[in-house]
């Protein structure tokens, strides 16, 4: 099967990231079904002709395409291989992508549970946010065959900008993975640099202006730095997920026997926010923390 507009397309997860991702598929012409466990999430997406058939295994059974964007390995788990799950209606010759993040070895464990049904499937992790999924700005980052890649690109075309092949099933995974290293790491040092201007009583604003330009500027210093001085807290993601991503990097140092302190400092820092019961808040509340 090749996937072109006339594909139909099954997006299970509408929340923060699936609803925009699931609009764009309909503005690009693909017959869209969706799911979510909050049935009120589909009234938008429903508004706008996507179908809402009842079930995971509803929307396999309807979708050349089945993409998942749920919130963690155990949402997506029970999706995939619960009662109603994907696996129970998913053809043989379709095509399984997981746009949410887990380990690699979750990503391998499910591909091959999707090829004893003769389904190709792809691990296919973004970076970009709500406003990179609205926009259809996403970067997405895939593992599986070169076969299933070619498939899935027109699928990925018309949610995100840049989409590449990283390498077998899991790949994907890592990738974003280093990304998160990277994200947590630079949230973090942005908010110490801005909380070690403001208590000298130097202006922070100017601190990250003249910032921008050198060696230090980055996307994260100037739009989440932006956003820390702005007391702009509304997630594009929420900082809880992040959670998961420590837990990623955890289990790839016991694994790999790498240590990533930096990585390990940052995300215990998220795990404070989180404790504190402002999980729902954007990463950069970790600039509270300096209140």
């Amino acid at each position: 099967m090749s996937t072109n507009v006339n594909a139909s397309v099954g997006v299970i997860g509408t929340g923060l990231m699936g609803k925009p991702m699931a609009h764009n598929l309909l503005k690009a012409g693909y017959e869209v079904y969706v799911h979510n466990r909050t049935a009120s999430k589909l009234d938008e997406l429903g508004a706008a002709g996507a179908v809402a058939p009842g079930s995971p295994r509803a929307v396999a059974e309807k979708s050349d395409v089945v993409i998942t964007m749920l919130i963690d390995w155990e949402t997506t788990r029970e999706a995939i291989f619960g009662k109603d799950g994907i696996l129970e209606g998913i053809r043989p010759g379709s095509l399984f992508v997981d746009m949410g993040t887990t380990t690699p070895k979750n990503a391998r464990d499910v591909a091959k549970a999707f090829a004893e049904k003769g389904v190709d499937s792809i691990d296919a992790p973004v970076s970009g946010g709500e406003q990179g999924a609205i926009a259809g700005t996403l970067t997405i980052m895939a593992g599986g065959t070169e076969a299933a890649f070619e498939r899935a690109k027109p699928i990925f075309a018309a949610m995100g900008k840049t989409y590449i092949r990283i390498g077998e099933s899991g790949a994907g995974q890592i990738a974003k993975a280093c990304n998160q290293l990277i994200v947590a790491g630079t949230v973090e040092l942005v908010a110490e640099a801005l909380a070690l201007a403001r208590a000298y009583g130097v202006d922070p604003a100017l601190v990250r202006e003249v910032m921008l330009p050198g060696f230090a500027g980055s996307k994260i210093l100037e739009f989440q730095g932006k956003k820390m001085l702005d007391r702009n807290f509304k997630p594009g993601g929420p900082i809880k997920t992040h959670m998961k991503d420590r837990e990623n990097v955890l289990e790839a140092s016991a694994a790999t026997g790498i240590d990533f302190p930096a990585a390990k400092a940052a995300f215990e820092r998220v795990k404070i926010v989180v404790e504190r019961g402002e999980g729902d808040l954007d990463h950069t509340a970790l600039f509270k923390l300096f209140d």
